[in-house]
């Protein structure tokens, strides 16, 4: 069986997508790959002169990446006013990654080491946006600071050895954060050689592992393909043939990778908030770019697609507080922030996408998401924001609810593409804004097993977890076989006041599980009907920290309710903890309530608030 699985699942994964990655894994591992064959010298600064153009009027700098204060994961963190040991990580104190080696020679996931991530954070250059628009306001010593932190990394990161080189996304991340500097310091016309060449070195490396990234089917495609578009047609503009080859290459896979990674209803592959965030950013960018320098426009569906993916992130986002649900993987991954807000914000993307793609805004009021408008120089648009609606994106397997006071989100398994997290049937509820009933996240790619299976599995989320097991079989880190099957899904509709939904699904074990949700205007319902399982089911409710109190069957905080009933006795109710991860590598406790059966039952959830 775990062999007919594994098969079925590389199946679906597509058979050239599993090629693309056995061909750039075994040519490694041979010593035959193009990428091993490069050797190049780094270039000397400076990369940045004084800024040709001031500031745009309204433009507000970020306060970070100054006095020592770090921005890692969303969450500031205290380090040196120097610049940072660039293999370092600052989450564990003495450790560090590889410096020397070629880059194919390190592991990913160094158990001493810890998670990679918390190296590639600095080397992300992040901290060049914010440096950046602190020197087009005139602080001369920022423009300072930000030619003086990349010397630094030049001279400790030379071109292909160390832990920094590995991945062709991060190199994709430098690239666009180069660029956008660039941008806003007026220096895209006429850059310094030594930037131009800064940049050649990363497309020289991300170019020759582009199959394997596509292979991904996800956002490392999508940002490599923006890397090459973005830095090919710099240099092409500067008379390299060269870029022109890579900005050819970088469209055509920008183009690609939209109509095949994008359902036609705005879904992104990865069934994540966050990830979805990140490639409607870099779509972003690119489009900016490309309006900049006056190329040609990108294709009819790439941009059909991008609107698309545009009202799908907005319909997620709550427009007063800009938070969204913790749903799928979360990385902490934020790219071109532009903003002082909060990383968990997802206006300021939601608004720049908008207005890019929509030719709309996203949010009416002026704030601080239109400082990537103002930064970027895009006209703000005077047609109204989207509206927000009750609606099925049925393609990637998405009911959302509206009332008046309050929205549901209801995940169901459609699954073209790989799902990282077991959390079918997962709802998430949300009143005046605040997150009552919510996802786990997902802490860390590389922590340890429990942590990982916790996070990504089936308790982590509001759903039904059978016989103690995750709702599809775990084959490896980041994959998940017996992909599910939604049955049974009938769209979002409106029935008087209240809004409905349904979806199920039966597990390859044979467990079966239909949710039904009904929102009101003062109370929502979620009725759900189980069987099939041996010897035990169990409903988890993740709820926001508060008093909770539970009284028999009922449980209460300030302003909120919770009613459980079961159809069949006995069953247990009992309020528990579990864990949360708002932020990548933070974690807390929150109160859980969890249902317990031992057959088949139909359990009625109901939240009076």
């Amino acid at each position: 069986m775990n062999a007919l699985t594994t098969l079925r699942t590389l199946m679906s994964l597509g058979p050239l997508n599993v090629l693309r990655v056995a061909v750039y894994r075994l040519s490694l591992k041979a010593g035959i790959h193009p990428a091993q064959r490069l050797r190049r010298v780094a270039p000397d600064g400076p990369f940045y002169g004084n800024p040709h153009k001031g500031a745009p009027k309204g433009a507000v700098a970020r306060d970070d990446w100054t006095n020592g204060q770090a921005v890692y994961f969303g969450l500031p963190l205290k380090l040196g006013a120097e610049p940072p040991d660039w293999f370092a990580n600052p989450f564990r104190d003495g450790v560090k990654a590889e410096a020397k080696k070629p880059w194919w020679e390190i592991s990913d996931f160094d158990p001493g080491l810890g998670d990679i991530k918390t190296v590639w954070e600095a080397s992300r250059f992040d901290w060049l946006i914010a440096m950046t628009e602190r020197a087009a306001l005139g602080h001369d010593d920022d423009l300072a600071r930000l030619n003086l932190w990349l010397q630094d990394w030049v001279q400790n990161n030379p071109p292909y050895c160390g832990v920094n080189w590995k991945c062709g996304q991060e190199a994709s991340i430098r690239v666009m954060h180069l660029a956008l500097s660039a941008h806003i310091l007026g220096q895209v016309e006429k850059p310094e050689s030594s930037l131009l060449a800064l940049v050649k070195l990363h497309l020289e490396r991300i170019a020759p592992t582009m199959s394997y990234a596509i292979g991904q089917a996800n956002n490392h495609g999508t940002s490599e393909a923006a890397a090459l578009y973005i830095g090919g047609s710099w240099l092409a503009a500067q008379g390299d043939e060269q870029g022109r080859r890579w900005q050819s290459i970088g469209q055509g896979w920008l183009e690609e990778r939209a109509s095949t990674l994008i359902e036609g209803d705005g879904t992104f592959s990865q069934y994540s908030v966050n990830y979805h965030r990140m490639m409607l950013d870099t779509y972003s960018f690119a489009q900016c770019w490309r309006q900049s320098l006056a190329l040609p426009e990108l294709s009819r569906q790439c941009r059909e697609r991008l609107a698309a993916a545009t009202n799908w992130l907005a319909q997620m986002v709550d427009p007063e507080t800009g938070w969204a649900p913790n749903i799928g993987a979360n990385d902490g991954a934020l790219v071109l922030r532009l903003t002082k807000s909060d990383a968990r914000d997802f206006r300021p993307s939601v608004q720049l996408a908008s207005a890019l793609f929509r030719k709309t805004v996203a949010y009416d009021k002026p704030g601080v998401w239109d400082q990537p408008l103002t930064w970027l120089k895009i006209e703000r648009p005077q047609t109204k924001s989207i509206p927000l609606e009750s609606i099925t994106h049925d393609q990637g397997g998405l009911h959302i609810l509206r009332s008046e006071q309050a929205v549901a989100y209801l995940r169901y398994p459609r699954f073209r593409f790989r799902p990282s997290q077991a959390d079918a049937l997962h709802c998430d509820l949300w009143v005046n804004g605040q997150n009552i009933a919510r996802d786990a996240g997902t802490f860390s790619y590389n922590s340890g097993q429990e942590d990982l299976n916790y996070f990504s599995g089936t308790r982590a989320h509001n759903t039904v977890m059978f016989d103690g097991r995750d709702q599809m079989p775990r084959l490896g880190r980041f994959l998940f076989g017996g992909w599910l099957k939604a049955r049974r899904v009938e769209p979002v509709r409106q029935e008087g006041v209240e809004v409905t939904a349904t979806a199920s699904y039966t597990d390859n074990k044979g467990a079966e599980h239909q949710r039904d949700v009904c929102l009101g205007p003062r109370r929502m319902v979620c009725i759900d009907r189980i069987s099939g399982f041996s010897e035990r089911a169990i409903l988890r409710w993740r709820l926001q920290p508060g008093k909770w109190q539970l009284k028999e069957d009922v449980l209460r905080s300030d302003d909120m309710e919770l009613r459980i009933s079961c159809d069949v006795k006995p069953y247990k109710v009992r309020l528990t903890q579990g864990e949360e991860s708002l932020y990548y590598l933070q974690k807390t406790k929150i109160p859980v309530l969890e249902i317990e059966v031992d057959k088949a039952a139909v359990l009625t959830s109901e939240f009076r608030y």
